[in-house]
């Protein structure tokens, strides 16, 4: 296959000044990165408001989000940025709460299971479909990021409220989070920097406003319904809304309170879609720009489910499609940095790492670092079935982190990717839009600044396949 390279902001030859880290973090954390920082395997950064300590070491990525996971909680610098949008989630708590939260949860994922969820997996696929091919038949460009965001939203959506997410409210879920996200930097940076004064009150009010937009879509589809939970009428739907309500504690036997289900729907939402959304947008701009490998897909996809309605089972027999979307997660990793914060005084390598500072590791940096890839910035589906990238793919590839904290949904998102891409490239040929190039920022999520946007066909032929 000929190899793709896609942009990413180049690495400086040397590392910044702290007030050039600042300035240019403000835009991206990925715009202070040097040349260095894809090769070390620990770096440390002392600013006016934090140590900073870069952790690329597979040993010490092991210790930190694994084998010592209770001596590195979650940031509170992070925490603090999140909570407008997420509450006291698991996303944000640490310790006892988040103990007692993720085992009153754990019994709820299993309205999520591959087999459960994939029927309305299908009909948010085909919907997208339906609303893609309006598009192709106009002749017209499409933003594929919002299509994305859109469709991975829907199938989280409906699986938390049995409901399809319309149209209106996906944008409004879309354009929300994009702002909260361009503007998170801003209210985190000054804390590193010592300079908590910098924070705007109208910077503050501006997210608060965007994490409260989606909030509210949010309360106003589970207050009915956790109104009826507490009359009694118990016999509904069979989701995961319904599942935390009927979640107890194992201690005390109390359940959810309004305020904490809002808060856990939020991060079920935000997490199920937005990490999935960022690595499809990113897959997408990647096949469009490598043709080859978009039709290899098409003739896979047509192989596995025909031209009729895909199946569950049909999700195996699609490998390649399922490495384009783990290349896509390796090249564009939705959550780039992973904090964490040292409970103690504790030596790392051959540092020591101070009780209280930021212990940051990076899955942007490993799985594109230097010593360990071949052809690191490369788009290279194939990577995955080879021998060579077996010791890489064990200790450098960690898009869904590791140890007690690893995404849930993993499994989820690895069947909805595939089926998401086979439907798309079965249907449509994509192309690159000329004069258009995507460029990441990484913010909360690793995102493209100025959108996806791709040349979208019906697919009218595919090579090597009747038609």
């Amino acid at each position: 296959m000929s190899h793709f390279c896609p942009v990413y902001p180049k690495p400086r030859g040397k590392l910044a000044s702290v007030w050039g880290l600042f300035r240019s973090a403000r835009h991206s954390w990925l715009d202070g990165l040097s040349d260095r920082s894809y090769q070390m395997q620990m770096g440390e950064v002392h600013l006016p408001g934090v140590d900073l300590y870069m952790v690329n070491d597979p040993a010490q990525v092991q210790r930190i989000l694994a084998d010592e996971a209770p001596l590195f909680p979650k940031s509170a610098l992070l925490a603090d940025a999140l909570r407008p949008l997420l509450g006291d989630s698991i996303f944000t708590t640490n310790g006892t709460q988040w103990r007692r939260q993720r085992e009153m949860m754990n019994p709820a994922f299993a309205q999520a299971r591959l087999e459960a969820s994939f029927p309305v997996m299908a009909a948010a696929a085909d919907d997208m479909m339906a609303r893609m091919d309006a598009t192709a038949q106009a002749g017209d460009e499409i933003d594929i990021e919002i299509e994305m965001t859109h469709v991975t939203a829907d199938i989280i959506f409906r699986t938390i409220f049995s409901e399809p997410l319309t149209g209106a409210d996906a944008l409004r879920v879309f354009e929300a989070f994009a702002d909260y996200q361009a503007l998170a930097p801003k209210l985190m940076l000054p804390s590193l920097f010592g300079l908590r004064w910098l924070v705007w009150p109208w910077t503050l009010a501006r997210s608060r406003r965007a994490a409260a937009e989606i909030r509210q879509l949010l309360e106003r589809l589970i207050q009915p319904r956790h109104q009826a939970w507490l009359a009694g009428n118990t016999q509904g739907k069979n989701d995961i809304l319904s599942a935390f309500m009927a979640a107890r504690d194992s201690t005390t036997g109390a359940p959810f309170t309004f305020q904490e289900l809002v808060d856990q729907v939020a991060m079920l939402f935000l997490a199920g879609h937005e990490t999935s959304a960022s690595a499809l947008g990113w897959a997408t701009h990647l096949i469009a720009n490598a043709p080859g490998v978009q039709e290899r897909m098409a003739v896979e996809a047509v192989a596995a489910m025909g031209h009729g309605p895909a199946a569950q089972t049909h999700m195996k027999e699609m490998p390649l499609t399922r490495n384009v979307f783990r290349e896509a997660l390796r090249l564009f990793p939705p959550v780039g940095f992973i904090a964490r914060e040292s409970a103690q005084r504790c030596p790392m390598r051959d540092k020591v790492v101070p009780q209280g500072a930021s212990v940051v590791v990076s899955p942007w940096l490993i799985q594109r670092h230097r010593n360990r890839w071949g052809a690191p910035d490369d788009f290279d589906p194939d990577r995955f079935e080879r021998e060579e990238s077996r010791d890489a793919l064990r200790n450098a590839y960690l898009p869904f982190g590791m140890g007690p904290r690893v995404c849930l949904g993993a499994a989820f998102a690895l069947q909805e990717a595939t089926l998401i891409l086979a439907s798309i490239v079965r249907g449509f040929h994509l192309a690159p839009l000329p004069g258009h190039t995507p460029m990441p920022v990484g913010r909360l999520t690793i995102r493209s600044e100025n959108g996806v946007r791709l040349r979208i066909e019906r697919r009218v032929h595919l090579p090597g396949v009747a038609a």
